[in-house]
């Protein structure tokens, strides 16, 4: 029989901009993963809709506002790593209200998805750039 794993959920959106580059975030020192880049997104808190999580999570991470119908599903990534399983819906939003500002990441950067896999990504990012390169 195998041993029941802890199933984390966590959201991410892949932010498009006019001109189809999409924003990826540094993780910060003393975070897991530090250094790599990251779709910007977060935990789903106890009773939250995954839209409703993202929308807080790019207010706390990149200080901007956006609404649930600016959000479409994509795609998702579902990867083991040591002590748990991650399930994130990746999320597109090409609208929203501010500008991106790195409050939680060590920096940003506007990317075309074909040189996305010039960047060091966590394991469960990685998948879900071939989506956005589909899709841009």
């Amino acid at each position: 029989m195998e041993q029941a794993v802890k199933i984390l959920t966590v959201v991410a959106c892949a932010l498009v901009d006019a001109d189809r580059r999409v924003l990826i975030a540094q993780r910060p020192e003393g975070k897991s993963l530090a250094g790599l880049w990251e779709f910007p997104g977060g935990k789903i808190e106890e009773g939250e809709s995954p839209e409703n999580a993202l929308i807080r999570e790019l207010r706390e991470e990149l200080g901007i506002e956006t609404k649930t119908a600016c959000l479409a599903p994509l795609s998702f990534a579902s990867h083991s790593y040591e002590s748990f399983h991650l399930l994130m819906p990746l999320f597109v939003c090409r609208k929203w209200q501010g500008v991106p500002q790195a409050l939680e990441h060590a920096a940003l950067k506007w990317v075309r998805p074909q040189l996305m896999r010039d960047y060091a990504m966590p394991p469960a990012d990685e998948p879900l750039v071939a989506a956005l390169c589909d899709l841009l």
